[in-house]
């Protein structure tokens, strides 16, 4: 995985965090497929949240000069995706990602700590 997708996973991290998302998953991907290096799964409490959590994880990336290639399901706002190409993001409300459990299609990624994404300063 390279050092790009590293840094967009990272972003994508500490903005989902910033923003309150609950239960923040990134799974490294990359060895097992093709599609992308990681995902980061995280959910929102309520369609509003999810909205407001994909926002601000499109800003926060496109102020880095990171702009996603599709974003899907903005409308219903009960899974949005956002494709930035080594990196998806999965934001999901809360059900919507329990009925989908894609931590358990994924279970053979490497699923990454916490401290591999923030500065130890900031826990």
């Amino acid at each position: 995985m390279n050092n790009r997708s590293t840094e967009i996973a990272r972003i994508t991290y500490q903005a989902l965090d910033e923003k309150k998302a609950e239960d923040i998953k990134v799974i490294g991907i990359g060895d097992i497929t093709i599609i992308a290096d990681y995902f980061v799964i995280a959910n929102g409490t309520s369609t509003t949240q999810v909205k407001a959590l994909a926002d601000y994880l499109e800003k926060e990336l496109s102020e880095q000069g990171i702009t996603p290639l599709r974003i899907e399901g903005y409308s219903s706002a009960n899974w949005i995706l956002l494709d930035y190409g080594s990196v998806i993001a999965h934001v999901f409300y809360k059900e919507t990602r329990e009925f989908y459990n894609l931590e358990r299609l994924w279970k053979d990624g490497q699923y990454l700590q916490l401290t591999d994404f923030i500065d130890p300063e900031e826990i």
